[in-house]
């Protein structure tokens, strides 16, 4: 399964969900979300997201208990 961070620089919420994804060594394929108009379109204001297959998993502060809640579905 891919994963795909929805974030953009500078953005601290973003920084701590790149973090967390790292420290439990889940690969993600990363977008900005202002490098692409239909993203800013539908994500600006929901930063982090991330996606699996296109759906949306967790936005806004991720934590291990969600992060590993929504994994295990």
């Amino acid at each position: 399964m891919g994963y795909v961070l929805i974030s953009r620089k500078g953005c601290r919420l973003c920084e701590e969900a790149e973090a967390l994804l790292a420290a439990q060594g889940i690969a993600y394929t990363f977008q900005d979300v202002d490098a692409d108009e239909n993203l800013k379109k539908l994500y600006t204001f929901r930063v982090p997201v991330l996606l699996r297959e296109g759906r949306v998993l967790l936005e806004g502060k991720f934590t291990l208990e969600r992060l590993s809640k929504k994994l295990s579905l």
